[in-house]
């Protein structure tokens, strides 16, 4: 008997496990990577833990550049960008689902063709834009020139599609205006969207790039992405320093692995809850 239960559970679990674990294995290979010399990490056979553990690398890396500021500056500006998505997301999702207008479909069709136009292509006059405002090399141009997204209020649009349009209709009988209907009945049952939204966004946000460095010349500006190019390229560690880089990399990403973990439960509590009301 113990058998036949045990064994389902292996079967079901176990490819969960493995799955996980080939996850896990590339940050696992960078922290490791951080703690060894440079010829450890280029020997063959490679080793999967370092001989004599360098345990001073995550400080030197640290000392070596402010990745202290990289990282202040792209929690700042992911997280300020993520809040104004939301709320905006929010509101225009609300409108074009559950709020009667004229040309609303035609709002939507143009939203949803937004979303087929690359980034790339819009640089270029973002970029006047931000010159004519003279939000150029600031927080301020980086976050504004993000605070729209067509992703984000397509995927919060999609959210507010699955709540039944008479619990909205209830609330106008019952007085409650568009805020309070948006704020009390459709975020805490789409909860999970906000959830994936925020983690998303800060995660694109904070790991970018190219935009960032288009607009921005003060070294005191840089994100996380360019202060490690910085310190791979003009740092003088390109091919040198490579346990620093990885011992870098490992310290830069812990807000995101954070953050995974303050949202994670929300996730998979609304995706329970979820699978719960459709199997009833």
């Amino acid at each position: 008997m113990t058998e036949t239960k045990i064994s389902p559970i292996l079967t079901r679990h176990l490819p969960l496990v493995l799955i996980g674990l080939l996850m896990a294995f590339p940050f696992y290979w960078m922290v490791t990577s951080g703690l060894k010399t440079n010829d450890e990490i280029w020997q063959f056979p490679p080793t999967f833990w370092p001989e004599s553990p360098q345990w001073g690398n995550f400080l030197e890396a640290w000392e070596a550049a402010p990745f202290w500021r990289y990282m202040a500056n792209s929690i700042g500006v992911a997280g300020a960008i993520a809040i104004i998505q939301v709320i905006n997301s929010a509101m225009m999702a609300y409108a074009l689902t559950h709020m009667k207008f004229r040309l609303k479909g035609l709002l939507t069709a143009l939203i949803l063709l937004g979303y087929m136009v690359p980034n790339t292509a819009v640089y270029l006059p973002s970029y006047i834009v931000l010159s004519k405002l003279h939000l150029l090399d600031s927080y301020a141009g980086m976050i504004l020139s993000n605070c729209v997204s067509v992703f984000s209020i397509f995927l919060i649009r999609q959210a507010f599609l699955q709540v039944s349009h008479e619990l909205v209709e209830a609330g106008h009988i019952d007085g409650a205006s568009h805020g309070r209907i948006l704020g009390s009945i459709l975020v805490p049952l789409t909860r999970s969207s906000f959830a994936v939204l925020v983690l998303i966004t800060f995660i694109e946000q904070y790991n970018n790039y190219f935009w960032p460095m288009l607009i921005t010349k003060s070294p005191d500006l840089q994100l996380v992405s360019a202060g490690l190019r910085s310190f791979f390229v003009e740092g003088g560690a390109y091919g040198l320093k490579w346990p620093l880089i990885m011992a870098a990399s490992s310290f830069t990403i812990m807000p995101l692995l954070l953050l995974f973990l303050l949202t994670q439960r929300t996730i998979m509590q609304s995706v329970n809850l979820s699978a719960g009301v459709n199997k009833g």
